[in-house]
């Protein structure tokens, strides 16, 4: 299973209703890049295919594909705020390292 806090759910719900992307899900991916070897990517997205895992949490659809699935498991997502500026966090237990400014991750 995949979360998202109220916080980030909030944030994704403002990026939603100001760019028109009502009823679209947050699609999840693990791509190949950075540093440490992989890179976290997410994207509005209303189409799924048969093989995505589909989740919901606080009121936001997850759609990861099985790829990305078995290193995003029991994943939770934030949304941060703080003097080197904003973003959404990946608090993955899967992750056995990171680069060093924090925007790639290994497995």
């Amino acid at each position: 299973m995949i979360t998202i806090t109220d916080k980030a759910a909030a944030k994704v719900n403002e990026i939603a209703a100001s760019e028109n992307l009502g009823g679209q899900g947050l699609r999840l991916r693990v791509i190949g890049g950075g540093c440490a070897g992989f890179q976290y990517d997410l994207y509005f997205e209303d189409a799924t295919t048969d093989m995505d895992e589909s989740f919901e949490s606080n009121g936001v659809k997850l759609y990861v594909d099985p790829l990305s699935f078995q290193y995003l498991e029991a994943t939770e997502i934030d949304y941060v705020e703080g003097a080197h500026g904003s973003g959404f966090k990946f608090n993955n237990p899967n992750v056995k390292g990171s680069c060093g400014c924090g925007s790639s991750v290994s497995f």
